[in-house]
């Protein structure tokens, strides 16, 4: 989805930004995450974001591997900044938003803030090229990923619209397969971190691969 604000590199970014941690969520450059915001601290966030006018909330996933409260899970060290590019009110109280992805980030440091929700200073700078678009696609082997997914579609009785994934460029076909894929917290971090969109695609075949042979024998074969 084009956006009304152009990010060529992370001066054009805040270093400290909102973050909403949320297991299973995995958000990456210009891909979209439809939301449903119901706590209050996440609506209070959502305001503060319009509010401010930079629109951007840093989704991060909470670390299940080190201990941490309910509350204030502890969180991998690695997200990605969103902009807020759709929003509309349910009526019941709820936000329905959708975020545009930017580029990855690392956490320098949690802040101790008097929001209800949490702040993170950020760095940017080791994703520089999630501003460029499309790079590094013509690197992605195609043929595999389509492979992978039919296979996984056909063990799975799924169906999908094949018109799209054929016109797809590689970077969103990639990016898309990865945010909707069913795995878990590992993997979608392994998703996310990659370091360029060919590792990308291959740690998504390779992640699939495995859970085809999970489903073929029964058993368990994580991801280590």
């Amino acid at each position: 989805m084009p956006m009304n604000v152009v990010y060529r590199g992370s001066a054009d970014l805040p270093e400290i930004i909102p973050v909403f941690p949320l297991a299973g969520a995995l958000l990456l450059p210009r891909g979209q995450m439809p939301l449903n915001i119901f706590e209050p601290r996440y609506l209070a966030m959502i305001d503060d974001s319009l509010r401010d006018g930079h629109r951007l909330i840093g989704m991060i996933q909470p670390d299940p591997s080190h201990p941490g409260s309910d509350d204030k899970p502890a969180l991998f060290n690695i997200g990605c900044i969103g902009r807020i590019t759709q929003f509309a009110e349910s009526g019941d109280g709820r936000y329905l938003i959708q975020l545009t992805g930017i580029v990855r980030f690392r956490v320098e440091q949690e802040l101790n803030v008097a929001t209800a929700y949490r702040q993170c200073r950020v760095s940017t700078v080791p994703f520089v090229d999630d501003f460029i678009a499309r790079k590094g696609e013509e690197l992605v082997n195609r043929k595999a990923v389509l492979e992978a997914l039919t296979a996984f579609l056909k063990a799975n009785n799924l169906k999908t619209d094949w018109k799209d994934i054929e016109k797809a460029p590689n970077e969103a076909l990639v990016n898309a397969l990865a945010m909707m894929s069913p795995y878990g917290a590992a993997e979608k971090q392994a998703l996310l971190e990659a370091p360029d969109l060919k590792s990308r695609a291959e740690i998504l075949i390779a992640v699939t691969e495995i859970e085809l042979a999970k489903k073929a024998t029964g058993g368990e074969t994580p991801l280590q």
